[in-house]
């Protein structure tokens, strides 16, 4: 219902569609600009794309927090509580989960939205992912977001968007080595690199978390 609508509104452009497998476990790994990434993503995939959202997206009162939590669950979106002590470790264990069943798991190794448009530094869950799973890592990049909906609030104007899809990367040759922080820090960056280059973003050897923390 709320597909066409969109597709029409943002006027999605879509290369490298074909890159995705389309059966078994992938990686989807790309920028995070804005809210509307995580909304536009799944509509231009063929299989769904299960992400990970912060639970207050489905919790909501009222008719706005039911439509968002209908939405949201709907496209794909499984709510995990980040901000508790187990944060990261819940979602590291439920994209394994998603990754084991053979499904699509999209994961934005930023870690937050950007706060000024550039690339900034990935963290290790992504490549920890692959290793753990053997699964390929889609990389991608979204294109135009963050100028329909700046600072990722308030509702996101009609314009052009574009998404671009890279070749799958994999890394098999670093089976059982989930646990080294230098290969995960290396697989981390090889797939930063690959985005950079697709976004065209200049890239920040820093993570987003602190930037924003320093402004």
């Amino acid at each position: 219902t709320v597909g066409p609508v969109m597709r029409m509104m943002f006027r999605t452009r879509v290369e490298g569609i074909e890159n995705i497998p389309g059966t078994g476990p992938v990686i989807l790994a790309g920028n995070h600009l804005t809210f509307i990434d995580s909304m536009i993503l799944p509509l231009v995939c063929d299989r769904t794309v299960h992400f990970i959202g912060k639970d207050e997206y489905v919790t909501g009162k009222g008719v706005k927090g039911r439509a968002m939590a209908w939405f949201f669950t709907g496209s794909g979106m499984i709510p995990v509580d980040r901000d508790g002590a187990n944060g990261g470790v819940a979602a590291l264990m439920t994209g394994r989960r998603i990754l084991e069943e053979g499904k699509i798991f999209g994961i934005y190794p930023e870690g937050t939205r950007s706060p000024d448009g550039r690339l900034y530094r990935g963290r290790t869950g992504i490549a920890r992912l692959t290793l753990m799973t053997g699964a390929p890592v889609v990389p991608f990049a979204m294109i135009g977001t963050d100028k329909l909906q700046p600072g990722g609030k308030g509702m996101p104007r009609p314009g052009r968007v574009t998404i671009r899809f890279g070749e799958p990367m994999e890394f098999s040759r670093y089976e059982g080595m989930d646990r080294d922080r230098y290969v995960l820090r290396a697989v981390t960056d090889s797939v930063m690199a690959e985005v950079m280059r697709l976004s065209g973003q200049e890239y920040v050897d820093m993570y987003a978390t602190k930037a924003k923390e320093a402004a």
